[in-house]
Parts: structure tokens; C-alpha cells; sequence
């Protein structure tokens, strides 16, 4: 089963020239100092690794095969698709207004433009599913995340940093129970439907990225754009609180599994490995994934194993990867230069979402992950060289500029 990552600039149609602030963001609409155009771009340099981390996920080594290269594999898988889910959150902020909500018919047009954006992202992904890639889309599953946390776009950074921890300590347990009350030969009829893709049970509870786990990555990003991230101490503070976050995940779970007695043997006989495999649980999906046969595996924090812990954890890196980001633009001029190809791609992410599923299909990939490493390396760079070209000549992206068009009528909206 391949894991994939999903795309927080689906629903933001940023600016793809690098250096140039995104569209539909505070960037057009509120004066800032200048170092606040550093933030959008490190938001873009975030999606920008985000997607690389991606591309090693689906079309990169196995990282089962261990060594340097297996880890630094293992690095990306479930990390990159929880950094695109944060910085969904983030995009649903940019959309709706960052700092302050907007309001009257700005709001409701912003609202708007959400629930189309959402409503694309659902046929899309349900679309691109049903090509039959071994790729896991995540586009359908980030539709329903937009369309779920959009009540929650006016409170402020402590109310939903609040809710966030809340669905993380929270919502790993309600799933379990629920996946233990659901049919054992899965949902039928409408609640399937359609057959070739992720139903309303699999979006929900079932699927590889299931709302009810998932919602606390798109909440606690929407509660750090609310953040004033142009101050220095916000900045540190940030990058201090995700450090520590991974740090509690982590180790939090290694120090359970191995104070609980037998939890290491129980959670052996549900390994795709030995007991090499199962011993690297607190942080790497190699061992295999909880199949609720034991309450054990809700003790592991690997990244697609939807715990409590693997949230706290995958939450601080994505917390950190922004932090960093936006310092270094910031910081670095010669950096933010060096970086613009990435930019450039983290500009245009859901272009180079369906593009790397279009080369996979073309390319009839069917193990995945599993190609070598220059396969890999083939995607990252020509996908970075396309959006390095086009961002020279036009400000989006040419999927991100389409979803654009598909909310012209929210402006009908008075």
C-alpha cells in the first residue's frame, strides 16, 4: 500500500514567480512590512519540500531496504503529506483572511470560494483515484477537510490550537472504537459508492488519510497563520514548540512500548517485518501499520498509524519545517535565491500533484515505493524545471490559474 502526500496549495492559487506575493492572500490586500513577503515565500518553500517529500514516497526506494538511503526515504513517508495538511490549514487562513477574518460580503465570497475549491478537490481526487494508479490520492479526503474545519476560520490562534490538541488526544481513540463497530466486509452502497474510489466511510474512517485523524494537522495550521509570524520571538517560539512536539511524539512512544509489558510481542504479530522492524515502530512505518487487532497499536507514533502520538509528532515537524523556512527566506537573502526552483514548485503544488500521478500512470510505475533512486531524482527534476520555466512567465500555475476560474462565481455572492 503506497502512502502519499497531499498538497496545501490546493486550495490557495498562489503567485508562481518567485518573489511575488500569492494571489487571494493578505499579501494584495493588507500592507505589511517587507519582511512578511519572506513569510508567504517560506510558506511556499515548505509546500515546495513537501512536495519532494512526495515524490520520494511514491516513486522513491523502498525504505525497507534499510541504509542511509532507506532512512532518509523513511524521513519523508506520512511527514510530507502531515506538512500539506497543516499548511492546508494555513491556506484556508491566507483565503479567509489571515490575521484578522474577513468580513461582510469579503467573508462570505472568501467562504465561497472555500466550498468550490473543497467541492474541485472532491472530484478531482475521486477522479484521479479511479485512473488506478497504486498511488493513494489524497485530494478527495483534503475536499472534506476544507469543507469541515471552514467553521472554524474566525476564532483566533488560542481556541484553535486548543481543538487541534483536543482531536489529537482525543479523536485516535474514537476511531479505533468506530473502526471495530464498522462491518468487517466494509461499507456498502451509498456509503461506498464509488466503487473505484474513497466512499464517504473511507474518507471518514477507513481510508489512508481518514478525516477523523487527520482534522488536527489542517486545525493547528490554521492556528499558527493566525500567528504574528513576522516577529522574531513568534518564530522561535514556533520553532521551539516543534521541536519539542516531535520530540514528546517520539519518544513518548518508544518509551511506551517498551515500559508496556508484552506490547512489543503483541505488536509483532501484526508486523510486516522482524523484530528489527517492529522495534523501529516509535517512528518509522516499515514495522507496518496498527490493524486493530491489539489497543498496543495505539502506542506507536509512526507517521500513517493515525495515534495520538504519531499526530504530536508528525504536528512538531511540520511546525518546525515552517518555522525554519520562514526564517531562512527571511534571513538569507543568497538562500532565498538558491531556493527559488523550490519555491517555484511549492507555488504550483497542485500542478505537481497530478503531474506526478500522470507520470506515474505513463510510465506504468506499479510497485511503489520501490523504483531506484534515479527514478526519483528524474521526477524532482523535471517537474522543478517546469515550474521554474512557467513561473517566469505566468503568476500561477496552470492548474492553481483553472481553480481560480472555478471560483469566479463565488463573486456572485452578495
Amino acid at each position: 500500500m503506497t502512502q502519499n502526500a497531499d498538497d496545501s496549495a490546493l486550495a490557495v492559487p498562489t503567485a508562481t514567480r518567485p518573489g511575488t506575493p500569492p494571489l487571494d492572500t493578505p499579501a494584495a490586500t493588507e500592507p505589511r512590512p517587507s519582511s512578511s513577503t519572506g513569510r508567504l515565500i517560506g510558506v511556499d518553500l515548505a509546500r515546495g519540500l513537501a512536495v519532494f517529500g512526495m515524490f520520494a514516497a511514491h516513486v522513491g526506494p523502498d525504505p525497507s531496504q534499510g541504509g542511509f538511503t532507506g532512512n532518509l526515504m523513511e524521513l519523508a513517508h506520512g511527514r510530507a503529506s502531515a506538512l500539506f495538511a497543516f499548511l492546508a490549514g494555513f491556506s484556508i487562513m491566507l483565503m479567509t483572511g489571515r490575521r484578522t477574518p474577513k468580513t461582510g460580503r469579503a467573508g462570505r465570497q472568501a467562504v465561497a470560494k472555500v466550498v468550490i475549491r473543497a467541492l474541485v478537490l472532491l472530484a478531482l481526487g475521486t477522479a484521479l483515484t479511479m485512473t488506478g494508479t497504486p498511488v493513494e490520492v489524497i485530494l478527495a479526503f483534503y475536499g472534506l477537510y476544507f469543507l469541515l474545519v471552514l467553521p472554524l476560520h474566525r476564532l483566533g490562534a488560542r481556541p484553535l490550537a486548543l481543538i487541534a490538541a483536543a482531536g489529537a488526544l482525543v479523536l485516535p481513540q474514537v476511531l479505533y472504537v468506530v473502526q471495530h463497530a464498522l462491518p468487517a466486509d466494509g461499507a456498502e452502497g451509498v456509503w461506498a459508492w464509488p466503487a473505484d474510489a474513497d466512499g464517504l466511510v473511507s474518507l471518514l474512517f477507513t481510508g489512508s488519510y481518514p478525516v477523523l485523524t487527520w482534522i488536527p494537522f489542517v486545525v493547528a495550521g490554521m492556528a499558527v497563520a493566525r500567528l504574528d509570524l513576522a516577529a522574531t520571538a513568534v518564530r522561535v517560539r514556533l520553532a521551539i514548540t516543534g521541536v519539542t512536539l516531535a520530540v514528546i511524539g517520539h519518544a513518548g512512544s518508544w518509551l511506551a512500548l517498551h515500559l508496556t509489558p508484552g506490547a512489543m510481542s503483541r505488536l509483532g504479530e501484526a508486523s510486516w517485518g522482524g523484530g528489527d522492524a517492529v522495534a523501529s515502530a516509535w517512528w518509522s512505518d516499515t514495522w507496518g501499520y496498527p490493524d486493530g487487532s491489539t489497543p498496543v497499536g495505539l502506542l506507536v507514533a509512526s507517521p500513517h498509524s493515525e495515534t495520538t502520538l504519531s499526530i504530536v509528532a508528525n504536528t512538531g515537524v511540520a511546525t518546525a519545517v515552517l518555522a525554519g523556512c520562514l526564517a531562512a527566506v527571511d534571513a538569507f537573502p543568497r538562500f532565498h535565491r538558491l531556493a527559488r526552483p523550490v519555491i517555484a514548485v511549492g507555488s504550483m503544488s497542485l500542478t505537481a500533484y497530478v503531474l506526478h500521478i500522470a507520470g506515474i500512470r505513463l510510465l506504468g510505475l506499479e510497485e511503489l515505493p520501490g523504483p531506484a533512486l534515479h527514478v526519483l531524482l528524474g521526477f524532482i527534476v523535471a517537474v522543478t524545471v517546469f515550474a521554474t520555466l512557467w513561473s517566469r512567465h505566468f503568476r500561477r500555475g496552470p492548474l492553481e490559474w483553472l481553480l481560480g476560474k472555478a471560483t469566479k462565481p463565488a463573486e456572485l455572492v452578495r
